[in-house]
């Protein structure tokens, strides 16, 4: 990615979990984004084991905030610079400074929070211009699932910079939200951390994703043993 970010490629990233995966059954747009991404890693342990089980694959777990980290201090090695795009205001700031900290050599060329409503052609093309007279290399877009992963395959192409959707990365590395310690990130049990967290805001979505999520996993473990 970050090879790609030196030289200014226009490409796009998914970090895909249990929730994208299922939204993209429903979801047209979402499923076309997953199949022209450029990289699409299993941020998740449940499709790191259905890989494994199903394709026999030594996959890793690669998730959000792991390329976050390890992409910033990449891109600080070989000054490649960023851009922070999608969030609030309150998270960018905090971001910001926190970067500024840790890497201290980073170069953090635009940040940008964007309005919840769809932008006008206009709108949408003052912020292409920003990012692409920038010159980041890298462009972490935090604009939510599905949304984030439509807007960054609808701009393939147009900014030249390697877009990764990372999501939930930006309020936890700016300290509003807590990360869940690494024993319950490799056991799958990150959902239900992230669920008491904010169960208003998840408890709909995971009702409706986890359980068929399941159903479809033990068809098609099933189907595979049964052949």
């Amino acid at each position: 990615m970050v090879s790609w970010g030196k030289r200014r490629f226009s490409r796009v990233v998914c970090v895909a979990n249990v929730h994208m995966l299922m939204e993209s059954r429903w979801n047209q747009h979402l499923r076309g984004a997953l199949d022209i991404a450029d990289m699409v890693t299993p941020d998740g342990m449940p499709l790191v084991w259905m890989m494994q089980l199903l394709e026999a694959i030594p996959q890793e777990r690669v998730a959000g905030m792991d390329i976050f980290l390890s992409t910033c201090q990449e891109c600080m090695d070989r000054d490649v610079s960023i851009f922070l795009l999608g969030s609030t205001p309150e998270v960018l700031s905090r971001m910001s400074r926190r970067l500024k900290r840790e890497f201290p050599k980073l170069k953090i060329t635009g940040v940008e929070s964007p309005p919840f409503r769809p932008l006008s052609p206009s709108e949408d093309l003052t912020l292409v211009e920003k990012i692409n007279k920038s010159g980041a290399g890298i462009t972490f877009v935090s604009l939510g699932c599905p949304k984030q992963e439509c807007w960054m395959a609808a701009h393939q192409n147009k900014i030249h910079s390697v877009m990764i959707g990372i999501g939930a990365v930006f309020p936890v590395y700016a300290g509003l939200q807590r990360h869940a310690p690494r024993w319950i990130r490799h056991s799958g049990l990150e959902w239900l951390y992230r669920l008491l967290q904010e169960p208003k805001r998840l408890f709909k979505r995971y009702l409706t994703t986890i359980p068929p999520f399941l159903w479809l996993a033990f068809r098609q473990v099933n189907t595979r043993v049964r052949s």
